[in-house]
């Protein structure tokens, strides 16, 4: 049963109790992400989800790790375009340490001038990972290009001037305007109890009442159509990309059963044609990203060099077929099948449960249950599929690669 509630502290609070368990997911969902930061703190979002781990006035970082480490528990965060998560799994029995945890880190981080000079350079050193990841670099820059000029075409992790810009006075400005709980949901699964949930968090949140939503805006500028990164790697990295109606657009439903049937599987036209029949690729996927008021859908195949213009023509050919005729029944069932068995899975774990009702209720205002999400897919037909496809297909296409070419190789399309 999932319950909801605005509690006192102005946080909003949703819980899934799950029968026969005997953990417990508890997480912090706030509303701010790497599109809510100006060009000059890009990157504040990720750089305050590491510090918060950093401890507080009365918590040792070391403290923290030690207490949850003692229980068994599992503690982390991440952050997105969007929002901010930060969670703790562990047995139902040890959930009021987890709960101080939480509690302490969201509400009063120390956030040390010495703690942000040390993890400034943890995160230039991850910004320099990820640029020597041709993968991640070709679908990066791939966003950048549908985006350009917008905070969503920006890295979550901000670049090297941003990062090394921001300062502790800076980031507790930042910590003191979002960080507040009508920014906030507060999420729990497994053996948890609704009431008593409601009670602690108000107790343990209550100074950081009121704040809001970030303002945001939306992108004003058509999308790049090609991006080239020169590298002298052994694989071509490809990316391309279409913008696609945002998360609360009924085609959305259509869309995720688009993306299965074009490479979202090993069924999948693109698995199928490029690396099954063709043996072009070792991995061949496209996949679905929706933000507030826009999307995309991108698709991504790593291949060899001389290999990538005859990819790049599979790629373009199969989204024009979808274009002119949709898909087939076959392939509506098998999506149809495929979704439905993701959804019911994904229910086993608490800290699935916790995540989907975490989100759905921060992103959407509400938390559709299981059988409402089937019912959303079944009722798709292939009229609809082929209705969305028709409008992806005219979108303007952005390609992104990475590899040993220059500018010439992939002309303005």
């Amino acid at each position: 049963m999932i319950h909801t509630d605005v509690l006192d502290c102005g946080a909003r609070l949703v819980t899934e109790a799950m029968a026969d368990v005997r953990s417990a997911s508890v997480g912090v969902w706030v509303g701010t992400g790497s599109r809510d930061e100006d060009d000059l703190r890009s990157g504040a979002s990720h750089f305050l989800e590491h510090l918060l781990f950093k401890g507080t006035p009365t918590w040792k970082a070391a403290e923290i790790a030690e207490a949850v480490d003692e229980v068994g528990g599992d503690m982390n965060a991440f952050t997105t375009k969007e929002y901010t998560a930060f969670y703790v799994r562990l047995l139902s029995r040890d959930l009021p340490l987890g709960l101080d945890v939480l509690g302490a880190i969201m509400t009063d981080p120390a956030l040390d001038p010495a703690d942000v000079h040390a993890e400034r350079q943890v995160i230039l050193d991850e910004i320099l990972m990820h640029a020597d990841e041709p993968a991640d670099l070709a679908s990066e820059q791939c966003t950048g290009a549908l985006f350009p000029g917008h905070p969503l075409g920006r890295e979550v992790l901000g670049i090297k001037d941003s990062v090394s810009a921001l300062d502790d006075a800076e980031i507790r400005r930042f910590f003191d305007h979002h960080y507040r709980t009508a920014n906030m949901v507060v999420a729990a699964a497994g053996d948890v109890d609704h009431d008593r949930l409601a009670a602690e968090i108000d107790r343990r949140f209550a100074s950081r009442s009121g704040g809001g939503s970030p303002d945001r805006t939306s992108p004003d500028r058509p999308p790049r159509t090609r991006v080239i990164t020169t590298r002298a790697t052994e694989q071509a990295h490809l990316v391309v990309g279409m913008r696609t109606p945002g998360r609360h657009a009924e085609e959305r439903w259509a869309l995720s059963l688009l993306n299965h049937a074009l490479g979202g599987g090993m069924s999948s036209r693109l698995f199928q044609e490029v690396r099954e029949r063709r043996g072009l690729a070792y991995a061949v996927w496209s996949e679905r990203t929706h933000y507030d008021e826009i999307g995309v859908l991108s698709v991504g195949v790593g291949t060899a060099p001389q290999h990538t213009r005859t990819v790049l023509g599979l790629v373009d050919e199969e989204l024009d077929r979808l274009g002119d005729v949709g898909i087939t029944a076959r392939e509506l069932a098998v999506a149809k099948g495929h979704l439905r068995a993701e959804t019911l899975l994904s229910l086993e774990d608490s800290g699935a449960r916790m995540s989907r009702v975490g989100s759905s209720l921060l992103l959407h205002g509400r938390v559709m249950d299981a059988d409402e999400l089937i019912d959303h897919i079944e009722a798709v037909t292939l009229e609809d599929v082929a209705g969305v496809a028709a409008k992806l297909a005219a979108e303007p296409r952005t390609v992104s690669v990475v590899g040993p070419f220059s500018s010439d190789d992939f002309p303005e399309r």
